[in-house]
């Protein structure tokens, strides 16, 4: 067993079958090669397993995917896994049919859903539970998890457990663009959306300028618009949107972005080679990585729960809104502190009395400054896995 195998993945994939015929589905979605297929393969190893990354899987179920049909009424009803799905949509009608028609139960696959969303809403709606797959957390990595490791390769697993990530990763990237947007013929400016890439890696948790990264393209607002659904779209992204509720002070209205995996804002940033102990650069990774360990957490929780930024027109920020102003935290890569690190904190309590103020640091001790809490990042994550912080 390789040692990503070994790690337990915390995703809990449900399923609520049809009381009256067992038949049920689930959506299970995630970026490339973080470990849906291995996940599936796994949990569910008597599975009937079509792998559409197969052309000549896919090509043969493209031309006639009846024959999926053909296929499970030949057989007792049992699961079925469609690795991948976006690449066959149209085997969605089959799912339907057998899902209103058999026992049969289903787990669709994919790494995009900017083909499925629309036809699936309409075809499976009510009936398939969506789940999110993320790259690796500190609670399924433990005692193999390391900080700086994870900020300037990533949390991919093939990447994480690799002693030469860095190829792979420049490899996952040019393969993104040709499988992900190029093959699916998501934009026709390839040059333009290149340069977007870089720029998007450069801005990567900072407000979005749709304006500002148009004129570097030399392209429309709208396009970048376009661009950044199609990183929404492909799973390689997401948006953090801004608190907007204040009586006190005017607060920002616009959302920031994020990619996905850390290693994989690295490895698209032109001017990253080592992200060290102590620079801006690891500080921005650090802000990131938490951010995305708390958005696996409540996905693999299953606990339907905003997350937002807090920051005034006037500067004053906090990294990340837990809920309707449940916690707030603020992620320093400082083992030291000073007294302006808490000032977004100490800001957002004044407003917000009721809300837990974190400030999440690489020091070793827990501390208090006045009304906020001064965690290590360790204690933070186990608290957070633990169920007790949220």
């Amino acid at each position: 067993m390789s040692r990503f195998e070994s790690v337990h993945r915390r995703l809990d994939i449900q399923m609520v079958p049809n009381p009256a015929t067992g038949a049920a589905a689930a959506f299970v979605w995630g970026p490339r090669q973080i470990g849906k297929t291995t996940l599936l393969k796994t949990r569910f190893a008597d599975a009937m397993f079509y792998d559409l990354l197969d052309s000549a899987v896919s090509a043969e179920l493209s031309l006639r995917p009846r024959t999926l049909r053909e296929a499970l009424l030949a057989i007792p009803p049992g699961l079925t896994v469609l690795d991948e799905i976006q690449k066959v949509p149209q085997l969605l009608d089959e799912v339907h049919w057998l899902l209103e028609n058999t026992a049969h139960q289903f787990i669709l696959c994919g790494s995009s859903a900017r083909k499925l969303r629309r036809v699936a809403r309409n075809l499976l709606g009510g009936r398939a539970i969506e789940h999110h797959l993320y790259p690796l957390t500190t609670k399924e990595l433990g005692e193999r998890f390391d900080l700086t490791h994870a900020l300037n390769v990533g949390l991919i697993p093939i990447h994480y457990f690799s002693p030469n990530p860095k190829p792979l990763l420049k490899s996952y990237v040019n393969a993104y663009l040709k499988e992900e947007v190029l093959d699916e013929s998501l934009t026709r400016n390839v040059p333009a959306f290149v340069r977007f890439l870089e720029l998007a890696a450069l801005s990567n948790g900072e407000q979005l300028n749709y304006a500002t990264i148009a004129r570097d393209c030399g392209v429309s607002a709208s396009t970048v618009r376009s661009y950044y659904q199609i990183l929404r779209d492909t799973l390689l992204g997401y948006d953090l949107a801004p608190w907007r509720k204040s009586t006190k002070r005017r607060m920002v209205e616009t959302a920031k972005h994020y990619f996905f995996d850390v290693g994989v804002a690295g490895q698209l940033h032109p001017e990253i080679q080592q992200i060290v102990p102590g620079s801006a650069e690891y500080g921005r990774a650090y802000e990131h990585l938490l951010i995305n360990e708390v958005r696996a957490f409540l996905a693999y929780a299953h606990q339907d729960i905003p997350l937002r930024y807090w920051r005034t027109s006037s500067g004053l920020e906090v990294d990340l809104v837990i809920g309707n102003m449940a916690v707030a935290c603020e992620f320093k890569s400082a083992a030291q502190l000073r007294h302006d690190h808490t000032k977004g904190l100490r800001a957002l309590a004044q407003e917000h009395p009721n809300a837990r103020t974190l400030l999440v640091y690489t020091g070793t001790q827990r501390q208090r400054r006045d009304a906020v809490e001064v965690w290590p990042w360790q204690e933070f994550c186990a608290e957070l896995w633990a169920g007790k912080l949220i």
